[in-house]
């Protein structure tokens, strides 16, 4: 960890000398697992693991499932049921597959409001929040682009609709939407396109996700109190941090065979909860189903994409200056990707000197109603867009915005926080002495 003191690896075998000067592949994995790690993380920092290891099962089945389908139109939905029925242990791999999708997600959803809540955007961890986001985004088009392979009901219909979308955008709307197909609606150059994505983009977040740990081991891990690790000298370093191997390695593996445990379970015993009935049904560009919905994971953001309609008073005045450019439906898709956005520059948006949430009083319930807004908007996302679910979801889009745009710049402002602990080692000792245990810590690295 860049500016971090703390041992590095030595050779000490004629071998080891010798393989490390030409291809150190022995001290990478050492400095790796012996970096200098806050003890102080708590258990919101498992994530981590649980989103690593998750995208390994998800590539790996992947390429299992690929030896078996067939990306055609006529016969892309028989090729998923002789997975499912003739492939020895095909309906395993599959069910895998679509239920890991729902765990990268939900992990990295605990992961992203982890480190909402305890700053880790600020300052000097800009660069890692930004490729976290662009890690989401991309997970968010594979998911998507994955949604049309099972050519069902609802793959075919949500496809169209979600790329319909592009459409709206002026001028050139036409022209991406049909660049996106390969033709003017959904069919066999989209199912070409759609598989070949999903397939290769796994592997470009593979290599993001390997930027993203590169950049925080060299900014440092952030923390609970988000005090910074003392750099004067190793002996400093070393009271605030422990080695990631064996302590933090041995606490992530134990919370990854708690939360496999619970997704064994739903795999085994309930693998299409969160799917949909008529995605069991061959894709009919002739009957279209009466409610479409996406996956869960984008029901959020699918919520504040419906819930500007042309009634909305924002919508009306942002058509009327631009001269009817902006309809509804463009508005929307603004709104989508614009939600993202606030959440990708957040890191500029907050405005307290304090990092972690842990310490601003004020934060904590703004913060509350966000995580419960964030759950209404997914329930409305779910529901049809009629009687009173849009309005509740433009509530809930609302309050989204005027967190980011309005609540964090001013809390920077306004806000009182509490004093935070000088050190790393305080706050641990501190800890441990409410729980019945010693003040004095000793680091058994040292």
């Amino acid at each position: 960890m860049a500016g971090i003191p703390h041992d590095h690896y030595e050779p000490k075998t004629g071998i080891e000398t010798w393989l490390h000067k030409r291809l150190p592949v022995v001290g990478l994995m050492y400095d790796t697992l012996m970096i200098p790690t806050p003890k102080n993380l708590n258990w919101m920092w498992i994530w981590g693991i649980v989103l690593v290891f998750t995208l390994v099962l998800q590539i790996a089945t992947g390429v299992v499932l690929v030896m078996h389908y067939t990306p055609h139109v006529d016969m892309a939905f028989n090729s998923i049921e002789h997975i499912m029925r003739d492939v020895n242990g095909g309906h395993m791999i599959r069910y895998f597959h679509m239920n890991g999708a729902s765990l990268f997600f939900f992990a990295v959803y605990m992961h992203i409001f982890r480190g909402l809540y305890y700053g880790s955007y600020k300052a000097p961890r800009e660069v890692t929040w930004i490729v976290g986001m662009l890690i989401y985004l991309l997970m968010m088009a594979t998911g998507f682009m994955g949604y049309v392979l099972p050519w069902g009901q609802m793959s075919f219909h949500g496809t169209a609709v979600i790329t319909g979308l592009f459409g709206a955008i002026p001028f050139i709307g036409e022209s991406i939407q049909t660049w996106l197909l390969g033709a003017s609606a959904v069919g066999q150059p989209a199912l070409n396109r759609f598989f070949s994505l999903h397939y290769l983009l796994p592997f470009v977040i593979l290599g993001l996700v390997i930027v993203h740990v590169w950049a925080f081991h060299s900014t440092g891990n952030n923390n609970p109190t988000g005090v910074e690790v003392r750099r004067g000298s190793k002996e400093e370093a070393a009271k605030d941090t422990l080695p990631f191997w064996p302590y933090f390695v041995i606490k992530d593996l134990f919370a990854l065979a708690i939360v496999l445990v619970v997704f064994m379970a739903i795999v085994g015993f309930m693998p299409n909860f969160l799917g949909h009935p008529d995605n069991y049904v061959e894709a009919n560009p002739l009957a279209t189903p009466s409610h479409i919905v996406p996956e869960w994971y984008f029901l959020p953001f699918y919520a504040i994409l419906r819930c500007f309609t042309a009634d909305v008073w924002v919508v009306m005045f942002t058509n009327w200056i631009t001269f009817g450019i902006v309809d509804a439906k463009f508005f929307g898709v603004l709104a989508m990707f614009g939600a993202i956005a606030v959440m990708a520059l957040a890191p500029w948006l907050d405005t307290s000197t304090v990092r972690s949430g842990r310490y601003r009083p004020m934060f904590k319930w703004w913060f509350a109603l966000l995580c419960v807004d964030f759950i209404v908007l997914m329930w409305a996302g779910a529901m049809p867009a009629e009687g009173i679910y849009p309005i509740i979801a433009l509530i809930g889009a609302v309050y989204w915005f005027g967190y980011f745009l309005v609540i964090l710049p001013l809390l920077g402002v306004l806000e009182k926080p509490v004093a935070t602990p000088a050190t790393i080692e305080e706050d641990f000792a501190n800890h441990y002495s409410k729980s019945g245990g010693t003040k004095t810590v000793v680091n058994p690295a040292e």
